[in-house]
């Protein structure tokens, strides 16, 4: 079971958004676990501590080492559910008393696990955030006040709190923390968050080329398809836009997911040109993470996942999420599986009907760029660079133009339903 709890990790480190309300599917995370397993981290201490900006509160779990996996969901109107993996109390553990927006808590063991419940007042609208400390292997519950209205730091701590001020103000935010993540898990706010980041993964870059054929780089014709869609967004669209690579630089798999994590991204795009042994295949294709179901996606799956081994520099941090390892486990985290295949209809559609390129499809793959990436995600081949036809089309300004604004069309199709809390291919 350890590739299971990594990959749940992977997924809901770094901020693993789940929104729920009339409009949004709450899928949780289930460990299926042949018995307990031995708990290896221990909580010695849970503080809180208003925000140093005013606009919420911090809870604070003190661990001996990072919990390898956990997961935040509701429970009831103004109950949360938080679950550390593999956690257990510390002998000397003491029960603090709850402050700010927290009514009442508990810490329970269950198979192995530590769960922490928290009741919120019924005072404040509350968006709350779960996320490991940049600085330390604490783990943090950020309980942010929708309304916005600022009041002094400490002014709501209750006079039982043993958290002293000058604690509180050290405590971080999720952007002090390196995990900023917008308006997650919207549980008790009237309006839910609205799409308003895309990060753009150009592959490949630097050491690494890509495809090449015909005195193509792949790493060349997805940056500067990457630079034109970005403006796009940012221009018509009015859309924040982050690039994984904004020039010819290497970047590991792995990091290019935890980077949108970080940045708050709510839409993830990875560009990639594809080849192939015979020169008379074409076309474009649109991946989501998922298991592999045809010969052809664990071909292109394994080609771009090679990468790792012939470039990085830890490649074994890899192996225990192999996409093996996924097709196994048929493990479904999250809705955004789901919202990850209706933004790949949309962008074949618009491929299709748009700019008249041949269209291979949308199908699921255990790409690892997609795996670390906790969000609606797609991995787009523009088409083959092993076609010369098409390596003329994707070389030139039409072409790069062409599929860039292809791609713009169907993000800003998937915005709309995406803000309407409806997401459906046509």
């Amino acid at each position: 079971m350890d590739w299971f709890r990594a990959h749940i990790a992977r997924c809901v480190d770094a901020g693993h958004r789940s929104r729920w309300g009339p409009s949004w599917l709450l899928v949780g995370l289930l460990l299926v676990a042949a018995g307990p397993a031995q708990a290896d981290v221990l909580v010695t201490d849970v503080i809180f501590s208003p925000r140093s900006d005013g606009q919420g509160y911090v809870v604070r779990v003190r661990t001996t080492a990072s919990p390898e996996a956990y997961m935040l969901q509701p429970e009831q109107a103004r109950e949360l559910k938080w679950v550390l993996y593999n956690t257990t109390l510390h002998a000397d553990y003491n029960k603090r008393a709850p402050a700010g927006p927290v009514e009442d808590y508990t810490v329970t063991q269950q198979n192995g696990h530590l769960i922490l419940r928290v009741t919120l007042t019924s005072g404040r609208s509350i968006s709350p955030t779960a996320y490991r400390d940049g600085a330390s292997d604490d783990m943090l519950l950020n309980l942010a006040y929708d309304d916005a209205t600022p009041v002094a730091a400490g002014a709501a701590s209750s006079p039982a709190s043993t958290a002293s001020a000058s604690s509180a103000a050290e405590e971080p935010t999720p952007s002090q923390a390196g995990q900023r993540q917008r308006d997650p898990m919207a549980a008790f706010s009237p309006e839910r968050s609205r799409l308003d980041t895309v990060v753009i993964d150009p592959g490949h870059g630097g050491k690494d080329p890509g495809a090449v054929a015909h005195g193509l780089y792949e790493k060349d014709i997805v940056l500067d398809v990457a630079h034109k869609l970005g403006d796009y967004i940012e221009n018509r669209l009015d859309l924040e836009v982050v690039y994984t690579r904004a020039d010819d630089r290497f970047i590991a798999l792995e990091e290019r997911g935890h980077l949108a994590n970080r940045r708050g991204g709510d839409l993830f795009i990875s560009l990639h040109a594809n080849a192939f042994q015979s020169s008379s295949v074409q076309g474009t294709e649109t991946y989501f993470l998922g298991r592999s179901k045809t010969d052809a996606a664990r071909r292109v799956m394994k080609q771009e996942n090679s990468v790792v081994r012939e470039y990085e520099e830890n490649p074994d941090r890899y192996d225990e999420y192999d996409a093996e390892a996924f097709v196994k486990g048929e493990l479904f985290l999250s809705a955004s599986m789901q919202f990850s295949e209706e933004f790949a209809s949309i962008v074949q559609n618009q491929f299709k009907e748009r700019v008249q390129r041949r269209s291979r499809g949308v199908h699921q793959a255990g790409f690892y760029v997609l795996w670390s990436a906790s969000m609606p995600s797609v991995l787009v081949e523009l088409g083959y660079l092993t076609n010369r036809q098409e390596a003329r089309f994707l070389n030139s300004d039409r072409g790069q133009t062409y599929l860039a604004s292809a791609i713009f069309r169907a993000v800003r199709k998937y915005k709309n339903q995406y803000n309407k809390g409806i997401v459906s291919s046509e």
